[in-house]
């Protein structure tokens, strides 16, 4: 039976660095949740506006329906922020399994401003904490902390697999 993985957390936290990492080691799919949305809400995020609920729900409906389709293990990466959200996503997969990776707001500070090339401003960090749900135990997330290199945090979630 394949597997489907959410790496979730906010911008910067190194959901798609581990996410495609962890896919590489479990031979799965991995798809950057960033890669959905729609121009209009790259636009609205590159312009430093947070998205509303109502640009978020097509969206996460989208990354749904990634996992959904799946035809084997597939490791999302996406932000997930609310409960409201992954719920969402748990609507299209009910057993989805959740990774998260607890990032200290000062480290994703430092790591967005040294990455170039995407569209989320450091500027929508502090609305990225704000909307941040961390998941609840009944959620059974996986979290792992991110001072490590990434070998070892994907060796930390394989761990949690094994235990969960």
């Amino acid at each position: 039976m394949s597997r489907a993985f959410v790496v979730m957390g906010v911008s910067g936290s190194g959901k798609s660095t581990i996410g495609a990492a962890l896919a590489q080691r479990l031979g799965a799919d991995f798809v950057d949740a960033d890669d959905l949305h729609p121009p209009e809400n790259v636009a609205h995020m590159a312009a430093g506006l947070p998205l509303s609920d109502d640009m978020r729900w097509p969206w996460l409906d989208a990354c749904g329906a990634v996992l959904q389709n799946r035809s084997g293990d597939i490791v999302l990466a996406c932000s997930a922020l609310r409960r409201s959200y992954r719920d969402r996503l748990r609507q299209a997969v009910p057993d989805l399994v959740l990774i998260y990776p607890d990032a200290p707001r000062a480290l994703v500070e430092a790591r967005m401003r040294a990455r170039t090339g995407h569209f989320m401003p450091v500027a929508l960090l502090d609305s990225q904490y704000a909307t941040l749900e961390p998941p609840q135990n009944d959620e059974a997330p996986i979290p792992v902390g991110i001072d490590a290199s990434v070998d070892q945090i994907v060796d930390r979630i394989l761990q949690g697999l094994v235990s969960g």
